[in-house]
């Protein structure tokens, strides 16, 4: 078996494509989450807390160099601790909606087990007798 053949049979297995989908819609879903909580979310919490854009927030480590003209040399080291915020409350949202949905796949999943399936079909009307008299023979056994 040649490597190329070897190679498609590991990519179209349904564990590699399931796992493809899922790391396009979760990107997608991020990009969706990232927006949400940069377009909506931190200017409402930036509004409450004193109007400015938390994303922004920074301690200044080392402040920048100029020269005379007022030419940035050297750049500011800054402690971006707004974007780190920023992020973790994308990562709690992405995490909570994940959550959920998972909870509401075994929630189905549990349904569905517990559920009679229409699939298996009642036993014949022979094989009940039977299973009547077996029933009834253990009771009377001593």
């Amino acid at each position: 078996m040649s490597m190329m053949s070897e190679f498609r049979e590991f990519a179209m297995k349904g564990n590699v494509l399931d796992l493809a989908i899922g790391v396009v819609i979760g990107a997608a879903f991020g990009k969706i989450v990232t927006a949400l909580v940069d377009g909506i979310i931190m200017p409402l919490i930036g509004m409450v807390i004193g109007g400015f854009d938390l994303s922004e927030a920074a301690v200044v480590l080392k402040a920048g160099q100029f020269d005379a003209a007022g030419r940035e040399i050297a750049a500011p080291v800054l402690l971006k601790y707004g974007l780190f915020l920023q992020n973790t409350l994308d990562f709690i949202i992405i995490a909570f909606a994940i959550f959920m949905v998972v909870k509401a796949v075994n929630r189905l999943r549990r349904k569905q087990e517990e559920s009679p399936s229409a699939d298996d079909p009642a036993p014949a009307a022979d094989v009940a007798l039977l299973t009547e008299i077996r029933d009834l023979l253990r009771v009377r056994a001593p």
